[in-house]
């Protein structure tokens, strides 16, 4: 079967928030999307149209999709692959649909960045990054690439969440998209750190109170909600977020409706809505820690941002910025080449905050015009070294790295990586397997 040049898509899926996020995740990918919420409507579908893919839930209000699946195949007509969401209680059932015929299937729950890659390779399309380049975030190839996608993401993502270590950056990208979109000139941006206010004041914070709805609520206070509307709200540390709350923040997010505390009239909002944690927030499902209703919905388009250690082109870049920053101050200092390499050896466990900080204690302590290595690291510790490990451990982070690097100069293409490392399209595939490589990393 040809794939259209806008490949379309069949969802078959019952459940309205994952739907609704799978939807808008596939059509800012640039797919055309038939969202099927019964197994009786999807089967007529299926029937009558010619997809690219079909991505079912196999649990159906109606049947299942493995019914679809089943009497599509009877038909014998030719089907388009299909691809399965299944619980971890129905893996058995979704390995003897692979038997039967089926494309793929991805268990509950994962990873969207994971289930389009798959998609993707199903339809045997990739999209083009934006021609548009930057380096306002680094120069490394990563950032590169995160830059690339920011202005599509600030045209178009109502809703998006940001993760990555402590000091990497979540906030620097927020502030991007936002500035990035056009609308966005006069309005504001406001943030929060979910991590950051007791559990009691949390509500009031987020939604704000009317007057006399607590002991010291002595005039009306509007809450981030309110007061980004029209914006960008910010929400950081969100995996913190109460489980009590989290019931309170899905309706906010998913309807941009909000009440506030003592109050009962509810009140719209119209918002961005940027969320970030450091957090493992699938585990965090896993364990019953974060609501998978809530994660399903904040999770429709997610940007990973790699620690300062693994895109260490980005090390001396951040330096000499902070280095200007403290000049327009009167710290104005220079980096001696021993310093620079002490940069270049650190792990960075804070990442780039760490390394401001860094610069700029160094910047107003030391007398001199250079800044050498005893400056740069407190109380004459020496840094720590990033890869300071046996040489098998230290060979396989060499070849993890440079297979990483690899992927990012070929954006993700199996097979123009293969070619490039000299090595076939199987043994790349079981490398990355085993050094955890995604191609969409």
């Amino acid at each position: 079967m040809s794939t259209p040049i806008t490949p379309s898509l069949c969802l078959i899926e019952d459940d309205e928030i994952m739907g609704e996020s799978l939807l808008d995740r596939f059509e800012l990918e640039g797919y055309t999307v038939d969202w099927h919420r019964t197994a009786q409507s999807a089967l007529a579908a299926v029937g009558r149209k010619d997809y690219a893919a079909v991505v079912s839930d196999i649990r159906l209000p109606d049947g299942s999709g493995e019914e679809i699946f089943i009497r599509l195949l009877e038909r014998g007509s030719s089907l388009p692959p299909f691809l399965f969401i299944t619980g971890h209680g129905s893996i058995d059932r979704a390995v003897a649909l692979l038997k039967l015929g089926a494309a793929d299937y991805i268990t509950k729950p994962f990873d969207l960045d994971r289930l389009v890659e798959k998609v993707g390779a199903l339809c045997g399309n990739r999209f083009s990054p934006c021609e548009k380049d930057s380096c306002r975030l680094g120069i490394s190839p990563a950032m590169r690439r995160i830059a690339q996608t920011l202005p599509r993401l600030a045209q178009h993502a109502p809703t998006i969440l940001v993760t990555g270590e402590s000091g990497v950056g979540k906030e620097v990208i927020a502030h991007e998209i936002h500035r990035l979109d056009p609308k966005n000139k006069e309005r504001p941006f406001v943030a929060v750190n979910c991590g950051a206010v007791s559990e009691s004041l949390l509500e009031a914070e987020l939604f704000g109170h009317e007057k006399g709805a607590f002991t010291g609520a002595i005039r009306a206070r509007k809450g981030v909600f309110e007061q980004a509307d029209g914006g960008t709200l910010f929400l950081d540390e969100i995996g913190d977020t109460p489980l009590a709350m989290q019931v309170k923040l899905l309706r906010a997010v998913q309807e941009r409706r909000i009440v506030r505390v003592g109050g009962s009239n509810e009140i719209a909002v119209n918002l961005r809505l940027i969320c970030a944690t450091h957090r493992d927030l699938r585990k965090m499902v896993e364990e019953g820690a974060f609501r998978e209703d809530l994660y399903y919905r904040i999770h429709v388009i997610q940007t990973k941002i790699p620690p300062l250690r693994e895109r260490r082109e980005d090390i001396l870049w951040f330096a000499h910025r902070f280095l200007e920053e403290q000049a327009a101050k009167g710290e104005r200092k220079q980096l001696s080449r021993a310093g620079e390499e002490a940069l270049l050896a650190h792990a960075w466990p804070g990442n780039v905050r760490e390394l401001r900080h860094a610069i700029e204690r160094a910047s107003i302590l030391t007398p001199g015009p250079l800044l050498e290595p005893e400056a740069l690291f407190e109380h004459g510790e020496q840094p720590v070294p990033a890869d300071n490990r046996e040489l098998g451990s230290y060979l396989q982070g060499c070849e993890e790295r440079y297979i990483r690097d690899s992927l990012a100069r070929n954006d993700g293409h199996l097979g123009r990586t293969a070619e490039s490392l000299g090595i076939s399209r199987k043994n790349l595939w079981e490398k990355m397997k085993k050094l955890e490589i995604s191609s969409s990393d």
